[in-house]
């Protein structure tokens, strides 16, 4: 890589680190005293939820080679997270039941 090149991905990631620093700052420096609001607080509390689950879906629909495996590997998924299971069976679980219904249709 070119110096430019390298001074560009410096001055990138210097950015992106400063964004993130004051995104995670600036609430505990302007709200000082404690947040007593329930919206406010259950706002907060369900919203890294919502943004992991509005990343993640699309990228798990369209991840494996159709939909209805992905479909599948889904519906697994959420079966062993409601039943309480941890993240990696649930991963290994859902990892498992798409590869069974790849196999399926590949047999139809």
């Amino acid at each position: 890589m070119s110096g430019p090149a390298i001074s560009r991905i410096l001055l990138s990631t210097a950015v992106m680190a400063l964004v993130t620093y004051l995104l995670r700052m600036l609430p505990v420096a302007i709200f000082k005293k404690k947040i007593e609001n329930r919206f406010i607080l259950s706002f907060l509390f369900y919203v890294p939820y919502a943004v992991l689950a509005a990343m993640t879906l699309p990228d798990i629909l369209s991840s494996t080679a159709s939909l209805f495996s992905a479909l599948i590997g889904f519906a697994a998924a959420v079966l062993l997270a409601w039943r309480g299971k941890g993240l990696l069976t649930v991963a290994l679980g859902a990892s498992g039941a798409v590869f069974l219904a790849e196999r399926l249709l590949s047999l139809l």
